[in-house]
């Protein structure tokens, strides 16, 4: 076919009129050829700075061991970029298309400036999550758009990141142009000109043999069975090293395919016979002193009498939920820098529990699995946003509630966030102050609300004014330390430093125990003090460090202190015993005393057998199906692709975690875990988590 007159550009300044700017089969390969390095370049380039800017978290991995992630993570970048070729792959199929370059820089310059732009989010993720992008980033875009983006711009420096993105993109734009350039065909003698035509023949077979090739690409691997999945990247003892081995667009893309389904469709899959799940999760939960009621439609519905001998003369409650606040940077757990000294000096008065976990990574999984008694399961992590969640549960409002406690919920936030107001005025609480209740606050940040020290003060007059009308309990929520860390100008603890890119964080955290420790201070003048129970617990962790399992205990890892009157001297000072927070409202009424029917996924933690150390189960943010279960100093880690592993962890100040073979040990929190999660996620499902029988119904669609 010959080439019409469209085909040939004007030649560049400097060239013959007689010369023809011409693309052929030769020219089109090279381009994409070079084009497709400089796609794979970007991408590993994004992976180093992925490396460096989370530089902490390497610890002793040797850099073998990253040049093993860095393979890896060639054969998922080539994965992504082999499909993001694949116009050019069409192109083959016509001389025409072939000459559209104009069109093939500006789609592949957009290719690139999306994953450029992807990459530079990721840092600053995978620092927050210690995971790669996934679903939470649609999570976040579900919320508020005006609380997002005021986060995003007053706690990262945007206009830096925008300028690079935009330089960096104009430098691509200029490297495909050049590509584009060098990869024409220039043609003396324009009689000559319709040999640069390839024949359909000739078109087709490049055309064939190049389909294969990004087929494979594509696959990322040659055996048979599924192509190249994430389970593939890990390879090594290094987490973070089997991380960096991902790609962070492909772990997005893939979970927007996950838009697409019903979230249930992630449900946890056990093949567990439901009678035996169902009985191994009430050996699990049951404790010797409850009785099983209700058990042919609902799996752990009990009547609970707490022995007198282990109650407290107590008659309040009140449950301080901590934001961030990481067991390993507490002073007591074992963490350095004076960063908690007034929780430290706290836990000199009460029971301190060093082996608690989150049951998530987020917010809004702490308080409903410490206030609802209910864990974060997958497909469920955004229990409070989902019709399920609009289940009855067997909390402290339910129980706490038909005993005609009043209640309180404080917090510096707005309430519409994660759909708190709703979720929690359905269970009970009907009396909240969030951040639009305050007058005159110290701090007003414009992303999420007032400040630690105006939501204690605030929650120490409401409290005072209370008094012994009758009793009561009260939720106290802090915020300030949480992205972008909104503290007063004139800071009343000194700034943290040395820690590197944590310093601000760690300030934050030492504010907020700062504002608790006020908060004692006024407690202690009010009558109640002396007939409350207090419970402080961490909503959660942050990464810091070597991660040391697939699940990285540091988010997960906090405090839980309860401090009532006769708390030591029957209880003593520190408790090895691990819990969750599905377990504080059990221990909870174990304390109060009474008869109590609840459904609870925890147990009183304070009246287990003396054999017996406790367990409990978590799970990340996110759509994929990692969980663990942690019982004594062992845990094990199960995901879909990586099937289950089994450590032996210990805790700051010298963590570690050594893998374990033991087939033994592994089948038996195995089962326990896939128990618990099946039975658990059922009851969500058929709505048969509250206290009653009575409105069962089931969720629609069900």
């Amino acid at each position: 076919m010959p080439l019409n007159k469209a085909s040939f550009p004007v030649p560049p300044a400097g060239e013959s009129a007689a010369t023809i700017v011409s693309v052929d089969l030769r020219g089109h390969l090279l381009f994409s050829a070079w084009s497709i390095l400089l796609l794979l370049v970007l991408n590993s380039a994004l992976r180093l700075a992925l490396l460096i800017y989370n530089s902490d978290q390497i610890g002793v991995t040797p850099a073998l061991t990253f040049a093993e992630a860095f393979f890896n993570g060639l054969r998922f970048d080539l994965r992504l970029v082999a499909a993001a070729c694949f116009p050019l792959l069409l192109a083959l199929l016509s001389d025409k298309a072939m000459a559209a370059r104009a069109f093939f820089c500006f789609w592949l310059t957009g290719v690139a400036s999306i994953t450029l732009l992807l990459g530079i989010l990721e840092l600053d993720f995978y620092r927050e999550f210690n995971q790669r992008l996934n679903g939470l980033v649609f999570q976040y875009l579900k919320e508020d758009a005006k609380t997002v983006l005021s986060m995003l711009w007053f706690g990262f420096p945007v206009l830096r990141y925008l300028l690079a993105w935009a330089i960096v993109t104009w430098l691509l734009a200029r490297v495909f142009r050049t590509i584009d350039r060098r990869t024409r065909l220039r043609i003396a003698n324009p009689a000559a000109a319709s040999l640069a035509s390839s024949g359909w023949l000739t078109r087709l077979g490049v055309f064939v043999v190049c389909i294969l090739l990004m087929v494979l690409a594509v696959r990322g691997t040659l055996r048979q069975g599924p192509p190249l999945r994430w389970g593939d990247a890990f390879t090594t003892d290094s987490i973070f090293a089997n991380q960096l081995g991902l790609n962070g667009t492909l772990s997005l893309i893939t979970a927007a395919q996950g838009l697409t389904s019903d979230h249930r469709s992630n449900i946890w899959k056990s093949s567990l016979p439901e009678s035996e799940a169902r009985d191994t999760v009430r050996r699990l939960l049951l404790l010797d002193s409850e009785r099983l009621v209700d058990g042919d439609t609902a799996p752990v519905r009990r009547d609970f009498s707490p022995p007198q001998e282990r109650t407290l003369p107590i008659r309040n409650v009140v449950l301080i939920l901590m934001e961030s606040f990481a067991g390993r940077h507490v002073g007591v757990l074992g963490g350095q820098g004076n960063i908690t000294p007034h929780f430290d000096a706290l836990a000199g008065e009460g029971l301190l529990f060093t082996r608690f976990f989150a049951n998530g990574t987020h917010t809004h999984q702490g308080t409903f699995a410490s206030i609802a008694c209910f864990p974060n399961l997958p497909a469920f992590e955004y229990l409070m946003q989902t019709p399920e969640g609009s289940n009855g549960f067997s909390g402290l409002p339910q129980l706490l509630g038909a005993r005609g406690f009043d209640n309180l919920y404080v917090y510096n936030g707005d309430f519409a966030w994660d759909n708190q107001s709703g979720f929690f005025g359905r269970q009970g609480v009907s009396n909240f102050i969030g951040r639009f209740d305050y007058k005159n606050p110290v701090v007003f940040d414009p992303t999420w609300g007032v400040s630690d020290q105006d939501m204690f003060d605030r929650a120490a007059v409401e409290l005072a004014a209370m008094g012994r009308r009758q009793p009561f309990y009260a939720i106290l929520q802090s915020l300030s330390n949480h992205t972008p860390y909104a503290l007063p100008e004139r800071l009343p603890v000194e700034p943290v430093s040395g820690h590197g890119a944590i310093d601000p964080h760690l300030t934050a955290m030492r504010y907020s125990d700062w504002a608790l420790g006020q908060f004692f201070d006024k407690a202690r003048k009010a009558p109640y003090f002396k007939e409350t129970l207090f419970v402080i617990v961490g909503d959660h962790g942050f990464g810091s460090g070597p991660q040391l399992t697939e699940m990285n205990l540091a988010r997960f890892n906090v405090p839980l202190l309860l401090i009532a009157p006769g708390m030591q001297e029957k209880f003593g000072e520190r408790s090895d015993t691990v819990g969750t927070q599905v377990d504080i409202v059990p221990t909870i009424m174990g304390r109060l005393g009474g008869d109590v029917r609840h459904q609870c996924w925890g147990r009183d933690l304070l009246n287990l057998p003396a054999n017996d150390k406790g367990f409990g189960v978590i799970k990340p943010s996110g759509n994929d199906q990692t969980v663990a279960i942690i019982r004594d100093d062992k845990i094990l880690v199960k995901s879909r692709s990586l099937g289950q592993k089994v450590y032996a962890y210990q805790l700051w100040t010298a963590p570690q975690a050594l893998e374990l073979n033991e087939d033994g040990l592994a089948d038996e929190l195995g089962r326990a875990l896939d128990a618990y999660l099946q039975v658990a996620t059922g009851s969500l499902l058929d709505n048969s988590t509250g206290t009653r029988p009575e409105g069962r119904q089931k969720i629609p669609g069900r």
